[in-house]
């Protein structure tokens, strides 16, 4: 009994052992999704990050970052906001004035604004329902105007801003709206538009 108990353990310990990867297994892993993203290969970039996903915690935080926003990339282009989101926040969260992943948040989070605006007018013949989807609307355009302030604060650009513009004023936040460069002025000190992931 003790024999098979013994044994019983040794096989438990080998297979966990088998399955864990090292560190070195986990950065190879990265590699090869790099190569394969940097080639093209879209769907097999896809695979391979999805395969790294639970142990990204064995790359190096820069090395982390990169593929965090890499694998959030592909998921947005592959049309799965959900995931790309949720990668796209651990970056901003570890690099807040990576203002790349900041715009891709933004715009993320704008498409959640756009298929509110279709539900607002959608209840206007209900106003009990419309006085709701208007607070997920105010509360959704609050979430993403930050994002793109960083963005533009960090690269300049008309449509960004015109749309900042638009947001605050579809939520009647004149003092935001009045106050607006000045933010963007002080978001523009630091700036981060590379990981490295070194």
């Amino acid at each position: 009994m003790l024999k098979k108990a013994f044994l019983i353990l040794i096989i438990t310990f080998a297979a966990v052992a088998a399955y864990a990867q090292t560190a070195d297994e986990v950065y190879n892993q990265y590699l090869d999704f790099n190569l394969a993203r940097l080639q093209g290969e879209t769907d097999k970039a896809l695979t391979l990050g999805q395969d790294i996903i639970p142990n990204a915690d064995k790359l190096k935080d820069n090395v982390r970052n990169n593929f965090y926003y890499s694998i959030g990339n592909l998921f947005e282009n592959d049309g799965q906001s959900v995931k790309a989101i949720e990668f796209y926040e651990k970056v901003a969260a570890a690099v807040p004035n990576y203002y790349v992943v900041q715009r891709a948040l933004g715009y993320q989070y704008l498409k959640q604004v756009d298929e509110l605006t279709k539900k607002l007018n959608a209840t206007k013949s209900d106003p009990k329902e419309n006085k709701r989807i208007v607070g997920l609307y105010e509360k959704a355009i609050k979430k993403t105007l930050p994002y793109l302030e960083k963005a533009q604060a960090c690269d300049p650009n008309d449509d960004t801003l015109a749309l900042i513009k638009l947001l605050y004023r579809n939520i009647r936040d004149t003092q935001a709206l009045a106050t607006l460069n000045t933010r963007l002025s002080a978001l523009s000190k630091n700036c981060v538009d590379l990981l490295d992931d070194k």
